[in-house]
């Protein structure tokens, strides 16, 4: 790691002094950066500037995504930090974490710890997040509970993607790059008047190709994006103080999935090949069974694949009463999941998924909130949800040539009451109260798990309920027109939900409830050449959700999300943004967090199925006391970039790179541990002074370093897996506006 910190010291005084010789020399462009930007941010539904809102939060503007490689929103964990997001084994589920609250599950039916939302509406499934990012104004990340200002209850943070607008005046442009293993992107749109009072964007996008896998028997390639997406919205001024915004995005994702590498000699069920432990970085391997292809409806040469589609629609309405303000927001989502996944990483059929759901969400939100100037400003406001999941997954395992489906339909309904509320004290000192109710109720019918050719039984009916206030009390204090101090207490509430990885291990867990105390500083110093903001936070953590065990007494062991009693959790972030010259702009971040099991009795399973006879019964269970055990994230991660713009004989030229340090993935048991790893990313572009195109060079991974995203024993401790991430990529972009 050292060396690491050491290149990039010497990148940031290179260029430092490169820029201090050049200062006298060469005309100033318009867009080089002289202050920290002030950055508008609506994180607490109102338009402010992001270091007046006492709240820890990270933005990424739209202009980055490219340049910081971030083309899906897992991407954001390597530019925030205390953030970490898992395809969950290598395909489309993700899971999110933020200061160390989040799940590892694959199966797509329970919330998220951190709420995503598009445009103010939630996505409470995170399966529906993985189409391309493209038209984005900026990123919002909100680290804390989340609930007293709108959508559903979160206990990890919430990330706000909100599109561009459309704008009065004409405009159009398009973004194109062209990489390694020939990927290419091409993103554009086209927005203005419509007619009096009607304004529209049309923005659209593709990512194709990429292959960088290939089969270790057949050399068959693996890896290729296939990605379209296209966004319409409206924004009609029905009256003088009526406004309507109309969105609606269509997305199809018909990529490869990611091949796993072999990490150590794995012998197939029989004995009949043993393949060594795989050694080239891109190898893999993959095969499906004439069952499996058959209900995927797919050929026996099928690759591992994603075939999902989405359509989401929305409506905004924005009315001035006079004396407040009401928002309706009324939105609808349904969703396709078709995946097929090679867990053993072998052309033999012995941990194969294919995933199939069909999700359907509609919500209604209506918000009233002060609009004058006064000391007090209020808001109130009601969201309700009625959600539809059905879907399940087929599955062959080592050893059973028989196909296993399990299968499900899942309904949730939802609605809470909501108030955040601020008073202006004085001119220092502001203080903060928000609250909120909510109640849900959730079904689950399943009839476990069928092995052909067995009749599906009938369906066994599953509930559970959800009665919780959660909120959030704090103060803002100005200890300078520059220096914002801010502290709370919140209280954050995270649904409970289902298993529905097998036949028994459906019934609920609970809700898991986080009591969170944070406390941070947001300043900006020397006239906003230098902005550093930092926060630290303990969370004491109750009925945390987490991957654990049960038995059944007839099937034995089965994988089940328990909760942890007690638990917590402490860190804290920094975040440095600095100009120390004209052009030339130093960002900065570093997150910490620790925690451990305060309270935990888990089932110890080596000693379990010791105890008992090997076909069963399993009446003798025996746990472990896990209190005192380190909770299994990263504890540290450290990031930034260096730009600088200049001109130079009639040109513009910029030159960026920006890096992430993450440290290990923690795991008990040694055989899990990621190891920790470093990314660079690196741009350079041009443009003619004055010109309305921009042509560059851009390099991911730089040093191509190896890194994996999971890893897994689906098939024992003796035959591991991982899934790797992908190495050093480089091409060329091009951008024009009009």
């Amino acid at each position: 790691m050292n060396k690491y910190i050491l290149a990039s010291s010497v990148s940031l005084l290179a260029i430092a002094a490169f820029s201090d010789t050049n200062a006298q020399s060469v005309a100033r462009s318009a867009e080089q950066a002289t202050r920290v930007d002030e950055i508008i941010v609506t994180a607490q539904r109102r338009e402010q500037a992001s270091q007046d809102v006492g709240v820890s939060l990270s933005v990424v503007g739209g202009e980055q995504l490219d340049e910081k490689g971030i083309s899906v929103v897992n991407d954001l964990e390597n530019a925030v930090p205390n953030m970490e997001v898992d395809s969950q084994f290598g395909g489309g589920q993700p899971q999110f974490r933020i200061r160390g609250i989040g799940a590892r599950e694959y199966s797509s039916n329970n919330a998220s710890t951190v709420g995503i939302y598009v445009d103010e509406v939630a996505h409470p499934y995170t399966v529906t997040t993985q189409g391309a990012m493209f038209d984005i104004a900026r990123l919002e990340v909100l680290r804390g509970p989340q609930g007293t200002l709108y959508g559903r209850n979160t206990t990890g943070g919430a990330v706000n993607i909100i599109t561009n607008a459309p704008t009065a005046d004409f405009r159009a442009g398009f973004n194109a790059e062209y990489g390694t293993f020939d990927r290419y992107k091409v993103e554009g749109y086209v927005s203005g008047q419509i007619a009096p009072n009607l304004l529209g964007r049309l923005a659209a996008v593709t990512e194709q190709g990429g292959a960088w896998q290939y089969h270790r028997d057949t050399g068959e390639k693996l890896g290729d994006v296939n990605k379209t997406a296209i966004r319409g919205r409206l924004t009609w001024d029905i009256s003088e103080t009526v406004t309507a915004d109309l969105s609606a995005t269509y997305s199809v994702d018909k990529s490869d999935g990611r091949g796993f590498r072999l990490l150590g000699p794995y012998t197939v069920s029989g004995g009949a090949v043993t393949y060594p432990k795989d050694t080239a970085w891109r190898i893999t391997g993959w095969g499906i069974s004439p069952e499996m292809a058959a209900v995927a409806g797919v050929g026996l040469n099928a690759k591992p694949f994603r075939d999902n589609d989405g359509f989401d629609i929305s409506a905004r309405i924005k009315a001035d009463l006079g004396w407040a303000d009401l928002t309706s927001i009324t939105a609808y989502q349904t969703f396709s999941r078709s995946e097929f996944n090679d867990w053993d990483g072998t052309r033999f059929n012995e941990s194969n998924v294919f995933f199939y759901n069909d999700i359907d969400v509609f919500a209604q939100e209506l918000r009233l909130s002060s609009n004058g100037d006064g000391p007090f400003h209020w808001m109130v406001g009601a969201h309700y949800a009625d959600e539809s999941i059905d879907g399940g997954f087929y599955t062959n395992f080592r050893g059973n040539p028989n196909l296993i489906n399990t299968g499900y339909g899942q309904s949730v309904s939802a609605f809470g009451i909501f108030t955040h509320n601020s008073y202006q004290v004085n001119e220092r000192l502001n203080l903060i109260a928000g609250l909120r109710w909510e109640t849900e109720e959730r079904t689950l019918d399943s009839s476990g798990t069928v092995v052909a050719p067995n009749p599906t039984p009938p369906a066994i009916s599953y509930d559970t309920d959800l009665s919780e206030v959660s909120g959030r009390l704090g103060l803002e204090y100005k200890m300078t027109d520059d220096a914002l101090f801010y502290a709370s207490v919140a209280r954050g509430v995270k649904s409970g939900g289902f298993t529905t990885y097998n036949a028994t291990s459906a019934t609920p867990f609970k809700p898991e409830i986080v009591i969170a105390y944070e406390a941070g500083i947001k300043s900006d110093l020397f006239d906003r050449r230098l902005r550093m903001n930092g926060a630290l936070f303990y969370y004491d953590y109750k009925d945390q959700q987490v991957q654990g065990l049960e038995y059944d007494r007839d099937t034995g062991r089965l994988g089940k999300i328990t909760n942890v009693p007690k638990s917590h959790i402490w860190g804290g972030e920094i975040e440095l943004t600095w100009v120390p010259v004209d052009g030339l702009t130093i960002s900065q971040n570093i997150g910490y967090k620790t925690g451990e099991y305060d309270e935990y009795n888990a089932i110890d399973g080596a000693k379990t199925d010791a105890a008992n006879p090997p076909d069963g019964p399993w009446d003798i269970i025996i746990t472990n006391d896990r209190s005192g055990e380190r909770l299994s994230f990263p504890k540290m991660n450290y990031g930034g970039s260096v730009s600088y713009d200049w001109d130079m004989a009639g040109w513009e030229l910029r030159a960026e790179t920006n890096y992430n340090y993450r440290d290990e993935l923690y795991s008990v048991s040694s055989s899990s541990i990621i190891d920790a790893y470093w990314l660079w990313n690196a741009n350079f572009s041009v443009s003619p002074a004055g010109a309305n195109w921009r042509a560059g060079l851009w390099v991911r991974n730089m040093f191509n370093t190896y890194y994996e995203e999971t890893r897994n024993g689906f098939n024992g401790s003796a035959r591991p897996t991982t899934s790797p991430n992908q190495g050093r990529t480089y091409g060329v972009r091009l951008s024009m506006d009009f």
